[in-house]
């Protein structure tokens, strides 16, 4: 499998990092989890390309992790593809067809096919996907992809997050402020360390960063560090993980 991060920032992105989107490979199948803004300019400087995204898993509907959707529906229109899946939590059907009464002219473009899911276990593109709620101001899920990636998705810190990734070989969470922003509904370093704390997992990767996390990136691996003692790394914009 193949984890490329499109997009590591927030809903304040910054010139190196946009908002989330997170390409899934394996075997010839290809997942987008996400699409936030500039999610389609990463596709495309990827090598991977917005003509070959046909699947795309949502894990919540605020503005930074959808705000690609309907350009990536009128760039697969323009590009000569026909088809779209979009997969999401509860209201996912809803948001797509208000997307197309604000722009009705792309109506009718492409084959949708909208399906909306929740906790428990599902397919997708191919993929067999496990999906876990999280702690967050939206309704929102957490991803698993058998023992080898597992996406938090936005979330606080919690156990039972903690608990559905323990096992996978790659973690990609969420800890969009450093330890002295106030902030509910996203973690902290310190307070995902705490719950990271004895789970086995491989590595961690950091994401859904706000500028408030720049240059401060050694101080928030201390912070974790001093509860949890496992590979803890940033992500980055087009990094991508080989996971066998």
């Amino acid at each position: 499998m193949r984890v490329t991060f499109l997009g590591t920032g927030s809903a304040m992105p910054t010139g190196e990092r946009f908002q989330t989107g997170i390409l899934v490979q394996a075997d010839g199948r290809t997942l987008l989890i996400d699409c936030g803004a500039g999610s389609l300019q990463r596709l495309q400087q990827s090598g991977v390309g917005y003509e070959n995204v046909s699947t795309v898993l949502l894990t919540h509907h605020h503005l930074d992790h959808v705000a690609d959707l309907l350009p990536l529906m009128k760039a697969r229109w323009l590009a000569g593809e026909e088809y779209l899946e979009i997969v999401g939590p509860q209201g996912t059907k809803a948001l797509v067809d208000e997307l197309l009464e604000v722009y009705e002219y792309m109506q009718d473009k492409l084959e949708l096919q909208v399906r909306e899911i929740v906790p428990g276990e599902f397919s997708v593109a191919g993929f067999d996907v496990s999906a876990y709620e999280t702690r967050h101001s939206l309704p929102c899920l957490a991803y698993r992809f058998g023992d080898l990636f597992t996406f938090s998705g936005d979330s606080e810190a919690f156990a039972g997050l903690a608990n559905f990734a323990e096992g996978s070989a790659i973690l990609a969470h969420d800890c969009s402020f450093p330890d002295d922003v106030d902030v509910s509904n996203h973690p902290t370093p310190d307070s995902l360390g705490r719950e990271l704390a004895d789970r086995e997992i491989g590595r961690v990767y950091l994401t859904h960063l706000y500028p408030h996390t720049d240059e401060r990136h050694d101080e928030m691996l201390e912070s974790i560090g001093a509860h949890y003692d496992g590979d803890v790394r940033f992500a980055e914009d087009l990094k991508t993980v080989s996971i066998e």
